[in-house]
């Protein structure tokens, strides 16, 4: 089976489809509302636990970090079948697919020590790159890691950290040089949570749901084991990661959003039949938020081919990024606008979950890079284009 489905994609997507189907054990998974963020990572890690039992979330990750061989296109192939099988992607999928890529690369023995329980849904990781005064300049970042013998004496703050209130474990990028070595001085690392010397603080949304969260480190000792690549390479492996953080997560969410739309109109054609009625061009709007993710997919698929590939995909990774922000933030206000008073008042599960997901959709164009910031790599790195005149 292994073999088969690694070196046969199609095969892959056929029985992974006709399975998602027919087991029985996936269906709860279609129907439940969770009114926590813990509550709901933790049920989707239970559900990477199945796909796992059941070998298809193995597909695309390499064989010595318990994966069963093939590429990106087998973890989009997953995707996309999760989706259109009405079931979530596992939310603990969208920090492997940013994490899990650099670790397998650059520190292939944590990767074959730890990948495999992430996979099982045993554990999770979170991102902690960002800090009070550097968000979108990395090269910033003041969290510093002091070496001392066989260790890091990690001591600083990180902001922003994704999955940072329920993660097993962190992907820091810190500060291994002076100050003035600016993204040469930086180096990642992987840090237990339960390390003596570091706190977490969640950070509530307005939603109030704890996405986020604060990190501080107080002289807490990480074992130089955990480096993951050479002392200093940290800015290098970070471009690295950009990859997937801004093309295979596109992938995953474009399927996840066409989901949602699906739901939506489903939801909508319910209370058309109850009698109810509609704003005014709402077939329209439908349409246009269909075609906004359509071609966000038809971007996406060439990037994942091209990451499947072996190809470096550099500053062009910004287009899927972009257009990714503009698609989440219209199908959100899609939802807003088409339920009306329904979307502001019904407290069911429901309703209650598009409301917590356009929250969160505000910050779209924020997270992982903001919006201007990845026109101004597409504009001078991309396009070419000349500097704007000063005065």
């Amino acid at each position: 089976m292994t073999d088969t489905f690694a070196a046969d994609l199609d095969s892959y997507r056929t029985a992974l489809r006709a399975n998602l189907m027919r087991e029985s054990s996936l269906h709860a998974w279609r129907t439940r509302h969770y009114a926590t963020t813990e509550e709901r990572i933790a049920d989707h890690a239970a559900l990477m636990g199945e796909l796992y039992r059941q070998g298809w979330n193995r597909y695309g990750w390499p064989v010595a970090a318990g994966g069963a061989g093939g590429d990106e296109r087998h973890r989009a192939v997953l995707y996309d079948e999760l989706a259109a099988a009405g079931l979530p992607i596992p939310t603990p999928h969208l920090l492997l697919e940013t994490l899990g890529p650099p670790v397998s690369r650059f520190a292939p023995e944590l990767a074959a020590r730890y990948l495999p329980a992430y996979l099982r849904g045993e554990e999770w990781w979170g991102q902690g790159f960002s800090e009070p005064e550097a968000g979108s300049d990395l090269a910033s970042l003041r969290c510093r890691a002091r070496r001392d013998g066989d260790n890091y004496v990690l001591s600083g703050q990180k902001l922003w950290t994704s999955h940072g209130a329920t993660a097993t474990r962190l992907v820091c990028l810190v500060r291994t040089g002076t100050p003035e070595s600016r993204h040469r001085g930086l180096s990642m690392i992987m840090v237990d949570v339960d390390t003596p010397g570091v706190s977490r603080r969640p950070i509530a949304l307005a939603s109030g749901d704890n996405e986020l969260a604060e990190v501080f480190f107080d002289d807490a000792i990480v074992p130089a084991s955990r480096l993951i690549g050479a002392e200093g390479q940290g800015w290098a492996i970070a471009m690295y990661l950009l990859q997937y953080e801004r093309a295979m997560y596109a992938w995953m969410s474009a399927a996840d959003a066409l989901r949602r739309l699906r739901e939506l109109r489903d939801q909508l054609s319910t209370r058309l039949a109850a009698g109810g009625t509609l704003p005014g061009a709402a077939a329209q709007r439908l349409g246009q938020c269909y075609s906004q993710l359509i071609t966000l997919r038809a971007r996406s698929a060439q990037t994942v081919r091209r990451l499947a590939a072996g190809a470096t995909v550099g500053p062009e990774a910004s287009v899927d990024k972009v257009l990714l922000g503009g698609a989440e933030i219209a199908l959100y206000d899609l939802s807003r606008d088409l339920l009306g008073p329904e979307f502001v008042f019904d407290d069911t599960a429901t309703v209650a979950q598009w409301r917590s997901e356009w929250w969160y959709s505000r910050s779209a164009t924020i997270l992982g890079g903001s919006a201007e910031v990845q026109r101004t790599i597409i504009a001078d790195h991309v396009l070419g284009l000349p500097k704007e005149a000063t005065v």
